[in-house]
């Protein structure tokens, strides 16, 4: 579906580092701002524990996660909005973004510079926030400036609306709010959404700590964020950069031990994946079959021939029905077969909202 999630935060915040290890690429990662210039993009994979049993069922040819974008951005400095730094590259940047993951600097190293100089992570994530709504707010006094006029002349009822929509989001701004902060009907969603401002986009926040703090558990600094996002109510993911960039080279039977003597049940890898997939909205489907066993990302809330046009355009274009088992009765009932005879398998028409874990068959013609 092309859905992407930008990484950003301040310089020297951990930012490249835990790119690297999400994606196991090996792109700069040096002590010294801007290290990073050009969006890095990578593809990750969504784990997903339901796919492995699916494989393991069906032995298949072959099997297909699901997977999404993640971009490194340029880190962002005081006065990005102004062209700073490298401002106007990052503004760009996120703009293409459907979710923004901050990275915020939750430790303290005499060896890695912060561009401010000490570490207060409320500070970061306000300065980016602040930012930010610079960059939106300059976007809607030009268009106010441009359609202020026609709207008071020419009476124009659409003019009207979008003018008092702009001039509502023009005073949240003026108060270094994000628009995140307002609620949005869905005449006012259709009305914005060519702005693509930026502090619409829903964020998580990263709190990136030492390896002394994993394993101790207390930390500071990352309480301040929990207490900021909550207020916002946005999710916060621990992570530590330099440990997951270890693990991330480890195979999958020596990531599961080492995880167990730190005890550690998941990696901050795969949560924050999982946390941003749920972040955007999204939901998996599965086709299955002895050729091949795929994960389809869809977006909460499509209808079935939307979701079969995922596959084909021609599924949608043609849909005629879809033969649907969940994941949960397959694994109860252990076959395809079973779940037939206990009457789970279901035909579903053109209005059924697919479910998470459905497991389809499209039924077209063309």
């Amino acid at each position: 579906m092309g859905l992407k999630a930008g990484i950003v935060g301040l310089p020297n915040v951990g930012k490249s580092t835990l790119f690297n290890a999400i994606t196991k690429k090996n792109i700069l990662a040096a002590n010294y701002p801007f290290a990073t210039i050009d969006p890095n993009i990578g593809m990750v994979v969504v784990p997903d524990k339901r796919l492995e049993y699916l494989e393991q069922l069906y032995i298949p040819e072959k099997m297909i996660p699901t997977a999404f974008e993640f971009i490194d951005i340029a880190g962002l400095v005081k006065g990005a909005s102004a062209g700073e730094g490298l401002g106007n590259k990052f503004l760009s940047h996120i703009r293409e973004v459907d979710a923004i993951c901050e990275v915020v600097r939750c430790f303290k190293d005499d060896n890695i510079i912060h561009v401010e100089n000490s570490v207060d992570p409320i500070r970061d994530i306000e300065i980016i926030n602040i930012e930010l709504v610079l960059a939106d707010l300059e976007v809607v006094e030009t268009r106010i400036g441009r359609i202020g006029k026609k709207a008071t002349m020419a009476k124009d009822k659409e003019t009207i609306k979008e003018n008092e929509l702009l001039l509502k989001i023009k005073a949240c701004l003026e108060q270094n709010k994000t628009l995140r902060s307002l609620e949005f009907n869905e005449e006012e969603k259709s009305i914005i959404k060519p702005f693509n401002f930026l502090t619409l986009k829903p964020i998580i926040y990263m709190a990136n700590i030492s390896e002394n703090d994993l394993l101790d558990g207390n930390n500071e600094y990352v309480d301040m964020v929990i207490e900021y996002a909550k207020r916002e109510k946005n999710k916060v993911i621990t992570v530590c950069a330099k440990m997951e960039s270890e693990i991330v080279e480890l195979n999958e039977e020596d990531k599961i031990k080492f995880l167990n003597e730190v005890g550690i049940e998941e990696s901050g890898l795969d949560k924050l994946i999982s946390a941003t997939y749920e972040l955007l909205g999204l939901e998996t489907y599965f086709t299955v079959g002895k050729d091949e066993v795929r994960a389809w990302t869809y977006t909460k809330g499509m209808k079935a021939p939307e979701c079969a046009g995922i596959i084909h355009s021609d599924f949608e274009r043609g849909f005629i029905r879809a033969e649907i088992m969940s994941f949960e009765d397959l694994k109860h009932s252990g076959d395809e077969k079973k779940v037939r005879e206990a009457g789970k398998m279901r035909l579903e028409g053109k209005e059924y909202i697919m479910k998470d874990g459905d497991i389809c068959h499209f039924r077209f013609n063309v």
